[in-house]
């Protein structure tokens, strides 16, 4: 039995779907194998130092891979009414948890900061699980903006407002501004006055200003993005040894298992910095088929959102290519020292089962959307007026 028959005997609905949902959906698949592969690559090292076993992260990603892919099943196969009348109240339950982090003695404190709680034996990181649900929620609102009352505005952007800030104070200034750009970046498309547009970018300008004068590390690394080579073995040590794997992978790479920064020199090389071992090993080449993969991902997005006749879902295939693709740029400008460093992991690629779950759940909502753009939907009266009664 051929391998796309398998398929169809799994899912026979597969076959009607759009073509873009399709190869959505495989190169979905396909960087999640990359990913787990370049993990087992970078982490080996730690993993066997401290554990004695090479396969330890790998073995836990994967098993959080199972359960991203599950949710991924059903975002793929739910509509999208359906997930948009739940939306509201994941997003309060994330909040929620959020606010439970910054609360002393609650949360799980790594690095300085805290952004885990404990739920049983697994570590939960509410900031990462919300993305998907901000997405549909900002979508939702931004969509209907102009027939909103001026309440029930005020009231979404006070939530919106508590998510930013509630990560700010974890302290985590990088996915706090994160989400605010998807944020932004949906209500861009939405088509909001640009007078609300500037208003709204000047305040989460000023939140930033504010957390960087409230912690040091922050200011430290803005600083070391300046000029990391001023202090190589102590504050820009993580960045020089990543520009030092990256530049070693030269153009064709050193081969898969073979970077030598991953053995004790890179710092957090699984995780936030895994891009330069992937670099490493697959050089000048590798690099730029990732980076195309990426392209041909946002392209597949961006031509899902146009082929949307629902506004609705146009502004969530935004939202969600956002999510994916502008984090996986972010990350890897970080590591490349064009952007400053930040904590945000590589979706796909970085250790974290949280992330993965995110990454996979938002990838899912993008071919949710792509089939469902297929057939052309008009929104009735009756519709958005159920919508607006959502948002009360």
């Amino acid at each position: 039995m051929k391998f796309q028959q398998l398929i169809l005997l799994i899912d026979p609905s597969v076959k009607e779907w759009a073509i873009e949902a399709r190869l959505l959906r495989w190169l979905t698949f396909l960087w999640l194998s990359v990913g787990l592969v370049i993990l087992f690559s970078a982490s080996y090292p730690l993993a066997n130092s401290y554990y004695g076993d090479g396969f330890y992260y790998v073995k836990r990603q994967m098993a959080w891979a199972v359960l991203g892919c599950v949710g991924f099943n059903f975002m793929v196969h739910t509509p999208l009414k359906s997930l948009m009348r739940v939306a509201q109240w994941f997003l309060l339950l994330f909040l929620g948890l959020i606010g439970v982090t910054v609360i002393p003695g609650l949360g799980i404190t790594i690095n300085g900061a805290t952004r885990w709680l404990s739920v049983g034996a697994f570590p939960i990181q509410p900031s990462e699980l919300i993305k998907p649900f901000l997405v549909l929620q900002g979508a939702q609102v931004f969509g209907l903006w102009p027939s909103l009352k001026p309440a029930i505005r005020w009231r979404w952007l006070a939530i919106f407002g508590a998510v930013l800030v509630g990560i700010l104070l974890q302290p985590n200034l990088s996915t706090a501004t994160f989400c605010g750009m998807t944020l932004f970046a949906i209500a861009v498309a939405s088509g909001l006055p640009y007078r609300s547009l500037l208003t709204t970018g000047g305040v989460g300008l000023g939140l930033g200003m504010l957390s960087l004068s409230m912690n040091e590390y922050q200011r430290q690394r803005i600083m070391t993005f300046l000029d990391p080579w001023a202090d190589p073995m102590e504050n820009g040590y993580q960045l020089t040894q990543s520009l030092m794997a990256i530049g070693s992978g030269g153009f064709w790479g050193s081969g898969l298992g073979l970077s030598q920064q991953k053995w004790f020199y890179l710092p957090i090389q699984y995780t936030d910095f895994i891009f330069a071992v992937y670099a490493e090993e697959f050089g000048f080449v590798g690099s730029l088929l990732l980076l195309l993969m990426l392209g041909v991902y946002a392209t597949l997005g961006l031509v899902v959102a146009l082929k949307c006749t629902d506004k609705f879902h146009r502004l969530i295939a935004i939202g969600a290519t956002f999510l994916l693709v502008g984090q996986s740029l972010i990350n890897i400008g970080v590591a490349t020292g064009a952007l400053p460093t930040t904590g945000l992991p590589l979706p796909m690629f970085s250790y974290g089962g949280n992330s993965m779950i995110a990454s996979l759940l938002s990838a899912g909502l993008l071919v949710r959307v792509a089939r469902e753009s297929r057939q052309a939907q008009v929104v009735s009266l009756d519709d958005r007026r159920k919508k607006q009664t959502q948002l009360k």
